[in-house]
């Protein structure tokens, strides 16, 4: 199931799913996607798409792409790599990533990344049975400000990754009924219409099962967690000039089977 979140015209926020066998149709979704959900025959009324998840938290794996590790000349880990943004940089779909202006950054890059969605409370859980507790995916931009994360903040990364509307996530959320395996998808970035990283999930160092078995060990991630998985080669930073995000940019986020995420870019005011 494709599963949407959305404000409708009398300012209601609800869920919505895709009408089988309809591409590109809405109905609403009655329950909880997190609880049990069922389909109606409602259209889903659309004024804005939402992000598809309120984050209960955001984890992100850094360095978790070889190809990726190899660009920026750095050794691959021998565990995951965990820091944090939070919720305050959560995104919806066509809103604008906003460049820093107040606590300025002049380095702000684009990272693409597939993002995984927590369905319940999961603690110590094994790699066999780590994809138990996933909902699903969704489309994620790991958005940095490298002066920020690399020489301004004593080497430690949170503060580059934790600005506001640093997390767009969408279009929508992709069960794992129609994911079935999600080390097997393209995932790619085009920067104003170019395309500026194209790999696959099959690259990542750590897969999405080990990865939640490994932020679940001694420790509860509970329903709505959602899980950035690093990102490809490609990156702004490693190109030749680097390629910082600037005002009227259009970044798009594209993932087999889920979609493309799409937003602009603009100063803070």
């Amino acid at each position: 199931m494709k599963i949407i979140r959305y404000r409708d015209p009398r300012g209601h926020v609800r869920w919505g799913a895709d009408r089988p066998g309809r591409l590109g149709e809405w109905v609403r979704l009655d329950g909880d996607p997190f609880g049990v959900a069922t389909r109606t025959q409602t259209t889903a009324e659309i004024d804005k798409l939402l992000a598809p998840v309120v984050p209960a938290q955001i984890l992100c794996i850094g360095l978790n792409y070889r190809r990726h590790a190899a660009e920026v000349g750095a050794k691959l880990p021998e565990h995951p790599v965990l820091f944090v943004k939070g919720r305050n940089a959560v995104q919806n779909p066509f809103d604008p990533i906003v460049l820093p202006r107040t606590l300025r950054s002049d380095e702000v890059d684009y990272e693409c990344e597939l993002a995984v969605v927590i369905k319940k409370p999961c603690r110590n859980a094994t790699r066999e049975r780590a994809l138990d507790f996933v909902l699903g995916y969704t489309c994620a931009n790991d958005v940095s400000a490298r002066d920020w994360q690399i020489r301004l903040n004593g080497g430690q990364w949170c503060r580059g990754k934790f600005f506001d509307t640093f997390a767009p996530l969408g279009p929508c959320l992709v069960t794992t009924d129609e994911i079935r395996d999600p080390q097997a998808l393209r995932i790619r970035t085009e920067l104003g219409g170019e395309t500026v990283q194209d790999s696959s999930t099959a690259d990542m160092a750590f897969d999405v099962a080990t990865i939640v078995s490994f932020l679940s060990g001694s420790t509860t991630l509970p329903a709505g967690t959602v899980i950035l998985t690093g990102t490809p080669e490609g990156v702004g930073m490693s190109r030749k000039p680097p390629r910082w995000l600037r005002p009227g940019d259009k970044v798009v986020i594209e993932i087999e089977g889920i979609g493309r995420l799409e937003n602009p870019v603009a100063e803070e005011g």
